[in-house]
């Protein structure tokens, strides 16, 4: 059984190696990535980093600046737009593909199609990105299957709230306020997609989208209107259907939090019930509501961002000791396996910006851990493995450590990662494919190790305070084990080499069922160096680990 490997590709910039990187530039000038791109040589080299899993994010039309309208497909106001190539969470038309990502404009289906089949053709699972709680302004399918009624269409303008709606009015009021709204009109005024109830949103907002309606009441004391079942609910049901049919295997679900938990229990519910093994991913912030969400409402993994992809960043940055680790774990209690690990994503800043660690391999110990210690998935955003900084100033995205996902770009890293279609080391530098090694190293543990897919877990903190060979604030130190084979994991987040020693209490041997051994041959999964030593009860393995990195040690039991 494989630990679940998350490859998280933003299409539109991944593989775009034709632009010239104009800030502020259009698709003719600075390109786009396309869904074509994606050949089974590309494919297959994701995949022997030891990745199960890929995310495609922003494949569904949204909003954007660029006009093709002679396709038959809406233009938008570029007031309603952030930046020019637009935001993948605008979502224009939820049954089409974004004209951006296709060779052919009127083939994009096929060619979304056709990716599919050479993801599934290498044995790899396929995540696309469901958007459920907001909308672009200017919503409006034109590629919906014959029948369906568009979102809003039915809509009673006149009623602020109405478990019949799509979207809440502003009744009476225009859009309007700070921005500037230039010819767009729209009357009444939406609700913005940030829960924010007023015709007046700011540059602060999520302005270009509009808030779906699930018959929820927020300026009605929260009252819920759930039965008969709301408009909505069917529509977006219908949405996450249509695309489970083209072969999906799992949604990763935008804000999952902002839209109520008996919808999802509904929904999926539904889906379930006729595309048994799909799978569901809840972008969620609340640790509160991460119980209901998993167990109520049918989500097979959550986003593990307030609690230890937090923790890691504070202890990388060294605002936190590396105890809290430990306090993580506990928190997340029996949710545990249900939890999506990661260090980087497209919403945070890059390991290696400016505004966080500065430089990629600082990230190694924390990225130990975060694929390590535990059963769940864990995830790695394209560009992370060569060390992509997000410090282009791109246009709309600015400076921000964050590779954009509002302009047409090529960061180039990945451009020389993708090679014109190589996906290899040629145009990297030593640096870039060391580090590129140490990603592959480590997720093939995930991969091969069944200690860490699916064995136990025992934290070795409380039994290693302070002392002259382990410093309890700068390294973290964990054993997994199947039954089988036993393996110790301790990383260093310091900037100096380490000569360390860590004790193996009593508890953990009768746990995980360890056995008393003498001169036994330990291998570093990391980088296969071997080294012996007694394996006792109360008893400490010495080793050495280099700056900000980590040592994963194993041995048969």
């Amino acid at each position: 059984m494989k630990k679940a490997v998350i490859y998280q590709i933003f299409t539109r910039v991944c593989c775009n190696s034709r632009g010239h990187n104009v800030p502020r530039g259009d698709i003719r000038s600075n390109g786009s990535g396309k869904m074509n791109s994606f050949t089974p040589v590309v494919l297959e080299n994701i995949k022997a980093m030891g990745v199960t899993h890929i995310w495609f994010t922003g494949l569904i039309a949204h909003a954007s600046v660029t006009d093709y309208s002679s396709f038959g497909i809406p233009a938008s106001h570029a007031e309603t737009v952030k930046g020019i190539a637009g935001s993948p969470y605008a979502i224009r038309d939820y049954y089409d593909i974004d004209p951006d990502l296709a060779e052919s404009v009127p083939d994009r289906m096929a060619e979304f199609e056709s990716l599919v089949e050479r993801v599934h053709a290498c044995g790899l699972k396929f995540i696309l990105d469901f958007v459920p709680n907001h909308v672009a302004r200017e919503y409006r399918s034109v590629s919906k299957p014959q029948g369906v009624k568009d979102l809003g269409e039915s809509d009673d303008t006149t009623l602020h709230f109405s478990p019949s709606n799509n979207f809440y009015y502003m009744t009476g009021q225009p859009l309007a306020g700070e921005l500037n709204w230039g010819d767009y009109r729209e009357f009444p005024a939406k609700a913005t997609g940030n829960d924010r109830f007023t015709a007046f949103p700011t540059c602060s907002d999520w302005y270009e989208t509009v808030k779906l309606n699930y018959g929820v009441d927020y300026t009605g004391g929260m009252r819920q209107e759930f039965d008969p079942i709301p408009d909505t609910w069917k529509k977006m049901t219908a949405i996450l259907l249509f695309w489970a049919s083209k072969g999906v295997d799992a949604f990763r679900c935008d804000m999952a939090e902002m839209v109520p938990a008996e919808f999802w229990h509904y929904a999926i519910s539904i889906v379930k019930k006729s595309y048994k093994k799909i799978q569901f991913i809840a972008e969620l912030y609340n640790p509160g509501s991460y119980s209901r969400y998993i167990d109520y409402g049918r989500f097979d993994y959550i986003y593990d961002k307030v609690g230890l992809y937090d923790t890691l960043r504070a202890i990388v940055e060294c605002r936190e000791s590396a105890t809290a680790i430990t306090r993580c774990w506990q928190q997340t209690g029996q949710n545990g396996p249900h939890m999506l690990h990661f260090m980087e994503n497209h919403d945070e800043q890059r390991i290696a910006s400016g505004f966080f660690a500065g430089k990629a391999e600082k990230g190694r110990a924390a990225m130990i851990v975060s694929a390590l210690m535990d059963t769940c998935p864990v995830m790695v955003y394209a560009g992370q493995e060569v060390g992509e900084s997000g410090m282009d100033q791109e246009g709309f995205s600015g400076l921000d450590g964050r590779t954009t996902i509002f302009d047409y770009w090529a960061p180039d890293k990945l451009t020389r990662l993708y090679d014109d279609g190589k996906w290899d080391d040629a145009q990297l530098t030593d640096q870039e494919s060391g580090l590129r090694r140490f990603y592959s190293t480590l997720l093939g543990i995930c991969n091969r190790e069944r200690s860490i897919s699916s064995g136990k877990f025992f934290d070795l903190m409380y039994v290693n305070p302070l002392s002259p060979h382990f410093n309890p604030h700068r390294q973290y130190a964990f054993l997994r084990s199947d039954g089988k084979d036993a393996i110790l994991v301790v990383t260093n987040f310091t900037d100096q080499p380490l000569n360390t020693a860590v004790v193996l209490p009593q508890h953990a041997f009768d746990y995980l069922e360890l056995k008393s051994r003498e001169n036994v041959t330990l291998k570093d999964l990391l980088t296969g160096q071997t080294f012996k030593s007694d394996i006792r009860p109360d008893s400490a393995v010495r080793m050495r680990i280099e700056p900000q990195s980590g040592v994963v040690v194993k041995w048969k039991i």
